[in-house]
């Protein structure tokens, strides 16, 4: 059962179309495998790894409600952190930035079910509005960490335009998986 406070956003427990309750938890068990697994699995291809966590982000907003999206926004830092991997040396400054990626993969998130589920706005344009939000958080959290010498500087590119990169091409993936998954389901 999900609860609906008056300062909780509905669009949180929209979905673009009715899913089972087992399908929707096995939505979500695969989305968190694959964001907290990739660190993993690619090991230092930030753009791929990125790209695909961004896209189970986006699938993430349009087909998991309320506390169902917290793997989705919560792994992907913590595989990578563990995997120490994508940051190489830098991995203990990568701890700094985990509570703000969760802020900033929340945003993504919110963004794209606010204005394509409750606001029925153009797909890409979310898209690009929810990266574009997305990307100018981390880069500026990175670049206040960065100037008080707390990160290293490859924070500034990957907090930034790496950031924007792959929410836009892993977003981009993700519309066009969801429309292929709406297609194929009887219930959309």
């Amino acid at each position: 059962m999900e609860f609906e406070y008056d300062f909780i956003p509905a669009s949180l427990f929209k979905q673009e179309y009715a899913l089972s309750q087992i399908q929707e938890y096995a939505e979500m068990f695969v989305y968190g495998s694959i964001a907290f697994l990739l660190p993993f699995l690619l090991g230092s291809h930030q753009l791929l790894v990125g790209s695909v966590v961004n896209c189970a982000l986006v699938l993430a907003a349009f087909n998991l409600r309320g506390k169902k999206l917290l793997p989705i926004i919560l792994l992907p830092s913590i595989g990578a952190y563990a995997a120490g991997l994508i940051f190489g040396v830098a991995s203990s400054a990568l701890l700094l930035m985990i509570p703000f990626i969760w802020v900033g993969n929340s945003i993504l998130v919110l963004t794209m079910k606010k204005l394509t589920l409750s606001m029925k706005r153009n797909r890409i344009l979310s898209l690009a509005i929810g990266a574009g939000i997305k990307s100018a958080f981390l880069f500026s959290i990175s670049f206040v960490l960065f100037s008080f010498g707390l990160i290293p500087a490859i924070f500034l590119t990957a907090m930034g335009i790496l950031q924007l990169v792959t929410a836009l091409t892993g977003g981009s993936a993700a519309l066009l998986i969801q429309e292929a998954k709406k297609r194929s389901s009887p219930s959309a």
